[in-house]
């Protein structure tokens, strides 16, 4: 396996070793850049690609570069027809998948790998955590090639998709950014790349392109799940729907449209606030059955205040039976509020579970530290395992299934820490979009389950 930047801080992380090509004497132009020219353009303009520009000034294609107004830039001629075609044939010619199984599997990553904001940071932990999946696949006979592109947030990922070893990939990770998909996955579809989108984006391009994997579970297909997820666990319950007077939340259209089904269940609820006085607050429990409370958002003050009228109902009537269905965002308060967490009987919606008492997961976690001299940056998930559990999927099943792998249900490859996937068709001719939801059940017992659906 070949990697890059092992021990060091991945944060300008371009392809390691390009060959810098001599710098040649004769020149068509002269070019003085301009405030906001950017090299793609001024190939552009004077009809020439990118590659012949960074040949004629090799300074370009150092992984620091940044073009800047007054610097001067060397114009070479145009090629030939003849030439032209030439590039042209060999940079069409799809390079052969069907030995990955045989050979190392070629791994490009393509996302903001700097330390100029959160997104750079977050996605070099990320990155960091996809080499050390490496190093551990190495280790059991399966080789990876990586080659690594920063793809910043203004940056034009077509001047990415040209650079050498882009179209030499068996999978690329990434982009981060909605603007850049499009183009990626174009170029992956061209050049039978299996592209992985990672994290949040708009749009619906896995639904027309059959080499997306996108793991990314939109709102809407995540109110869904939890709807009927919900239904299915407390059918038998009765509902309490708190309004926290949060007017940032974005959960109303969860609450809604659970409501919704509940009605047409037949399954009863009440409504009440976390301003509403004790009698009436304590009237929106049922003492005939239990009771399942849902507040309309996800922040940790309101999820306080809720808990502290729970005590007070309980109190009042400690018979009175209650559970918890939450949000993702809880999973960040479970050390302030672990201990409610399993006293209400809670159930927390997610993609992910981090469990800090795995064996597994405190291994790596110190790995970490020895390799990069510090720790994971916290977060829910950990970016660093993300990337480990993401890298270890998709490389296992390239390597086990090659170019047949689909990442269904059928087809289990690994054995995640933090990040289950399983995939299904998002349309009959696009990609595959993630399907993998659970429900971590914080019983009252002070054990922890993960329900997978």
């Amino acid at each position: 396996m070949r990697h890059f930047l092992r021990y060091v801080f991945v944060l300008f992380a371009l392809v390691a070793s390009l060959s810098l090509t001599a710098q040649t004497t004769q020149w068509r132009d002269i070019y003085k850049a301009k405030k906001k020219d950017t090299i793609f353009g001024i190939a552009q303009k004077y009809g020439i690609t990118l590659d012949e520009l960074k040949e004629a000034n090799p300074e370009m294609k150092q992984a620091d570069y940044r073009l800047k107004k007054g610097d001067f830039v060397f114009i070479p001629f145009q090629k030939t027809k003849a030439d032209l075609e030439a590039e042209k044939n060999k940079q069409q010619a799809k390079p052969d998948r069907s030995d990955m199984q045989k050979r190392a599997i070629r791994v490009g990553v393509m996302l903001p790998l700097h330390d100029v904001d959160g997104d750079g940071r977050r996605m070099v932990e990320y990155y960091r955590g996809m080499l050390m999946a490496c190093d551990s696949l190495r280790r059991q006979g399966i080789s990876t090639e990586i080659f690594a592109w920063n793809v910043p947030i203004d940056a034009d990922i077509r001047e990415t998709l040209i650079q050498e070893n882009a179209n030499a990939c068996d999978i690329i990770f990434g982009p981060l950014y909605t603007t850049q998909v499009k183009p990626l996955a174009n170029f992956c579809k061209t050049y039978d790349i299996r592209l992985v989108i990672p994290f949040s984006i708009s749009g619906n391009d896995v639904a027309q392109n059959p080499q997306i994997f996108q793991v990314y579970q939109n709102s809407s297909w995540q109110n869904q799940a939890m709807t009927s997820a919900f239904v299915e666990r407390f059918s038998n319950h009765h509902a309490v729907f708190i309004d926290c007077n949060d007017s940032t939340s974005r959960k109303g259209a969860f609450t809604m449209a659970l409501r919704k089904e509940l009605e047409q269940k037949g399954i009863t609820y009440n409504i009440t606030n976390l301003k509403t006085p004790d009698d009436a607050f304590q009237k929106a429990f049922n003492r005939a059955k239990p009771n399942v409370v849902v507040l309309n958002t996800g922040r940790s003050p309101e999820l306080n205040q809720t808990l502290a009228r729970l005590d007070q109902l309980r109190q009042h009537d400690a018979d009175v039976a209650v559970a918890l269905f939450g949000y993702t965002d809880w999973l960040l308060y479970t050390k302030p509020f672990g201990d409610y967490f399993h006293k209400y009987d809670t159930y927390i919606p997610t993609n992910f579970y981090y469990n800090e008492l795995s064996r597994s997961t405190q291994q790596l976690e110190q790995s970490y530290r020895q390799w990069f001299k510090q720790d994971m940056q916290f977060a829910r998930p950990l970016f660093a395992i993300t990337g480990y559990d993401h890298a270890q999927y998709f490389l296992r099943g390239l390597h086990q299934y090659g170019t047949a792998f689909r990442g269904t249900k059928e087809q289990r490859v690994s054995q995640p820490l933090q990040t289950p996937l399983y995939f299904k068709p998002a349309s009959e001719t696009g990609g595959m979009q993630n399907s993998h939801f659970m429900l971590i059940h914080y019983k009252p017992n002070k054990t922890i389950e993960a329900i997978s659906y």
